[in-house]
């Protein structure tokens, strides 16, 4: 009954959450934003031409209509059709999103499973020399800049000056072979820069779970490094672990594939969204930038209700 309640409210603050921030998006992007109606005439418009294209964009509308009406759009995901190209938005991001989703999952599991496996590892031999090896890549890996990460890799992985072994640019993918030969540099450069910062994080966390009593008396027992790492710490700082997971994804899939897409040329949304801001195509701006916050709020609503998977203790607070 209690964690039926607690998810309710849960619930209902996502759902507050994600009015708030449909409206916030509305008014930078919509309200505030650029006029789109001058873009979209010729020169020397008639009065009758420049009514229609406000109409037809909603400009006539009071301001709380247009709200309405953008909320629709998030809705049905009817953005309209791109300045640029013509393209239905929609459409563009059926095509583009899930070539973004295979590029960067591959690096983001990894990045994680391997920042788990190596936080606990570090925390378990703390103040050791493994320790300090695996926190001083940490520092390593968070000081470098991505932009650096993806050239170093092409240049040894890619070019006849290293090893030449995988494409440099582009996403011709037919089979499992060839989306292996097209992914695998730019999951390694996902990996390389979020592995630093997944480390510390994850070791933060396990420091913490081993300092509990409970910890100290499955070690009195003889409990195995094993059962003490995957049973005790990993089950008990699940939340934790999992709210940093869930939380990095939005910021992953758009800002990491922003820059893997742009310069790998890779047709993803990553790509699409840089060329609308490089050409100011609003139809798109607006649908990325929209579906990113709403996307925020729904994996928060998500992590509540996951909190109570991972760790049962949390619906009885």
């Amino acid at each position: 009954m209690n964690g039926a309640r607690s998810l309710a409210r849960a619930t209902a603050h996502a759902l507050a959450l994600l009015l708030g921030v449909t409206l916030v998006s509305f008014l930078l992007m919509v309200h505030f934003g650029p006029d789109r109606t001058w873009g979209l005439l010729g020169k020397n418009p008639s009065q009758a031409q420049i009514d229609e294209v406000r109409a037809d964009l909603g400009y006539d509308q009071p301001l709380p209509a247009q709200y309405v009406r953008f909320l629709g759009e998030l809705v049905t995901l009817d953005f309209g059709l791109s300045d640029k190209t013509g393209e239905s938005v929609r459409q563009l991001m059926a095509r583009t999103l899930p070539v973004t989703l295979a590029l960067v999952l591959p690096g983001f599991t990894l990045g994680n499973v391997l920042g788990v496996l190596l936080g606990m590892l570090a925390a378990w031999r703390r103040d050791s020399v493994l320790d300090r090896l695996i926190l001083g890549g940490s520092v390593a890996g968070m000081s470098l800049s991505f932009l650096v990460i993806i050239i170093a890799l092409q240049i040894l992985l890619c070019t006849p000056w290293g090893l030449d072994l995988f494409p440099a640019r582009g996403w011709r993918v037919d089979s499992l072979g060839s989306y292996l030969w097209y992914v695998t540099v730019p999951t390694l450069s996902l990996v390389a820069v979020t592995l630093g910062y997944n480390t510390r994080f994850f070791r933060a966390v396990a420091v913490g779970e081993l300092g509990r009593d409970h910890i100290r008396t499955a070690r009195a027992y003889g409990a195995s490094t094993g059962a003490i790492l995957f049973r005790h710490v990993l089950r008990n700082g699940a939340v934790a672990m999992l709210t940093r997971v869930l939380f990095s994804l939005p910021l992953v899939v758009v800002s990491g594939s922003l820059l893997l897409e742009t310069y790998f040329g890779i047709p993803g949304i990553g790509r699409a969204t840089f060329d609308a801001i490089t050409s100011g195509d609003q139809p798109v701006l607006k649908a990325v930038v929209s579906l990113t916050a709403v996307m925020f709020v729904l994996v928060q609503l998500f992590a509540d209700a996951s909190y109570r998977w991972v760790d049962p203790r949390v619906g009885r607070r």
